[in-house]
């Protein structure tokens, strides 16, 4: 195997494993090399200092994108130039550290800037506060609606007494199962803790 052809096995390993990791972008593959890599998912993602979003320099994104820039230009300097190895060497890894930079700034700056980690709590129904759309009736179902990370949402909804709740009554989320919302009027569980109900809902 002659340089030329190291450079485009590099090249060629890298172009398929990016490619891949477009394609399969919900697939777990485990590739079991040297190091470990989980293809299909190459950024993961970690609460940064500053509440932002953090990823490691060195993944598969920023590896691929080394070994393909790398083998690319030591391919073409290699076969078209009339370089000397070791400066078409040192040229091939500067532009893979190029090319891994510019993925790496790419996928931080841009592709991440809006991406917050997801907080299971933000998803917990029990204690939610919402307003009856759709009255409730003894035994039947009807439907809530209620603000979530500002978006208006809506839940199929029971009474958790089996009493009749009417439409426009603020209540609260006392049991979530199987996707329905089991709810108590908002005045009730206030007044028997002795607060005044005094929130506003949508």
């Amino acid at each position: 195997m002659t340089i030329a052809d190291l450079y485009l096995t590099c090249f060629l390993v890298g172009f398929v494993l990016s490619l891949l990791s477009v394609m399969l972008g919900g697939v777990h593959l485990h590739l079991h090399l040297p190091f470990h890599f989980h293809l299909g998912h190459p950024v993961h993602l970690h609460p940064g200092a500053h509440g932002g979003n953090s990823m490691p320099a060195v993944n598969l994104g920023t590896v691929t994108a080394f070994l393909a820039w790398f083998g690319g230009i030591g391919y073409l300097l290699t076969r078209h130039s009339h370089w000397y190895a070791m400066v078409a060497l040192l040229v091939a890894i500067v532009g893979g550290f190029i090319g891994a930079t510019v993925v790496f700034v790419l996928v931080t700056k841009v592709l991440l800037r809006m991406e917050t980690p997801m907080d299971p709590a933000d998803y917990e129904m029990v204690g939610v506060l919402g307003r009856v759309s759709s009255t409730l009736r003894p035994g039947g179902t009807g439907e809530m609606i209620f603000s979530r990370l500002g978006s208006r949402c809506s839940s199929p909804a029971r009474s958790e007494d089996n009493v009749e709740i009417p439409r426009d009554v603020e209540v609260v989320v006392t049991r979530y199962e199987r996707g329905i919302a089991y709810v108590r009027r908002w005045d009730e569980l206030a007044a028997a803790a002795g607060v005044e109900s005094t929130r506003e809902v949508l």
